[in-house]
């Protein structure tokens, strides 16, 4: 039974969240902020509802009859898409919303026009359908309106990924290996590790396994110079030190002071001494430019449309347009062309994005490399081949959630010949 008082604080936060003036996940921590009374049963609740209802707001709105009216929008994806019973909402909907809600759980929902089975924008489907066909189209937007599991990333640093598995099992918590990353577990469930004593001592860090694959591809070395030239936050950055063994050169550039002072305590725990934090003012710093041909490994994991994050963020696609995407993929070939100046001949360059996109993977992957004969495209098959690592997604990495139960990734992977 959903109480007024839930109902009311779930339309409060669904109504901010419409409005997509800012990310979702900040507005709901900016809520959850305001919001003290809110207990964590509440929380996971609105958080569920409103992400549920971000995934397939196309489909409730037809289901409306067009409508794109919050309440009734919410009031249809807890009882169609979250399973809650019409009565259970009794206290909270008045008569006439209790037989829209019952005929549209009896009517029939088999065929729907393609933005509504996709719960894609038109331009997104269209960009999309320029490199793919409808078939493919359909099989990525089910994945994507699915919830993303919860991966984590053994810090080999501190321990392995054995006993972090057996620590989580014997706690009751449902865990298995990931599929393709010998680093990742996989979580059944959203359970809250936030204080975990592994989370806390930095035994493990949440990362995504098609993340985790984008440090394989690179396989940095010991005692090598490498540059995390993207780092966000620094998950990847983190990844990247403990393959190195804590040796050598890592620098973490990134033009945001704010994500990089949020990568300090990650770092702090992680047990890595060879991580160099470098704020940047843009591409073209000064202090790249001192790094010049000096570098063995460059990551460019570039900004993006984060389309393969939909999963996480459907809001994504509500807040952008085919004008960002455009825009965006100007910038990363800027971002890609700046980055290339800093490996030495035989240094490794790999490209990548969480976009799904032909426009931000493999049309800025062959205009760079048509601009540039001194760097080889390799087969990321075989670099995964050579790490024991059993996927195969051909020459470039492409990560599906249909297909690999990770976020949609794009890499490719580049050597600097002279």
């Amino acid at each position: 039974m959903i109480t007024a008082d839930q109902f009311d604080a779930l339309l409060e936060a669904t109504k901010l969240v419409l409005r997509f003036t800012y990310p979702a996940d900040s507005v709901l921590k900016h809520f959850f902020r305001e919001q003290r009374r809110l207990g964590p049963k509440d929380r996971a609740l609105i958080a569920e509802t409103v992400y549920t209802l971000l995934r397939r707001r196309l489909f409730l709105q037809h289901l409306a009859k067009g409508t794109e009216s919050p309440r009734l929008l919410l009031l249809i994806a807890l009882t169609k898409l979250l399973g809650v019973g019409v009565k259970e909402l009794g206290p909270v909907t008045r008569p006439h919303e209790r037989a829209l809600l019952n005929g549209i759980l009896e009517a029939n929902t088999d065929h729907f026009p393609l933005p509504v089975e996709t719960d894609l924008p038109d331009w997104l489907i269209q960009m999309y359908m320029k490199n793919h066909s409808r078939s493919e189209l359909l099989d990525l937007a089910h994945g994507l309106q699915q919830p993303a599991p919860l991966d984590l990333r053994v810090n080999t640093m501190h321990t392995n990924r054995a006993t972090v598995l057996a620590t989580l099992q014997a706690e009751g918590i449902d865990a298995t290996i990931t599929p393709h990353s010998p680093l990742g577990l996989r979580l059944v469930g959203k359970p809250a590790l936030q204080k975990h004593p592994l989370l806390v001592n930095g035994h493990v860090e949440v990362q995504d396994e098609g993340s985790q694959l984008l440090g394989l591809l690179l396989a940095p070395k010991r005692n090598e110079m490498v540059v995390d030239f993207c780092a966000g936050a620094g998950g990847k950055t983190l990844l990247l030190g403990a393959l190195m063994h804590s040796t050598g050169r890592l620098y973490a550039f990134d033009v945001s002071e704010k994500r990089l002072q949020n990568l300090k305590p990650r770092l702090k725990r992680s047990g890595l001494s060879n991580v160099q934090p470098v704020r940047i003012e843009h591409e073209n710093d000064a202090r790249i430019k001192r790094l010049a041909r000096k570098i063995d490994r460059v990551l460019v994991d570039a900004p993006c449309s984060g389309l393969g994050t939909l999963r996480r963020n459907p809001d994504l696609k509500w807040r952008q347009t085919a004008d960002d995407i455009v825009e965006l993929a100007e910038k990363q070939k800027n971002i890609l062309e700046s980055a290339a100046r800093l490996l030495k001949p035989g240094g490794r360059l790999v490209y990548a994005t969480c976009s799904i996109l032909t426009q931000e993977n493999e049309a800025v992957t062959s205009a760079f490399l048509l601009a540039h004969p001194e760097f080889k495209l390799l087969n990321c098959a075989d670099i995964f081949a050579a790490q024991q690592v059993g996927i195969d997604t051909g020459e470039y990495l492409r990560l599906y959630p249909h297909q690999h139960g990770t976020d949609g990734f794009f890499a490719a992977v580049m050597e600097k010949q002279t």
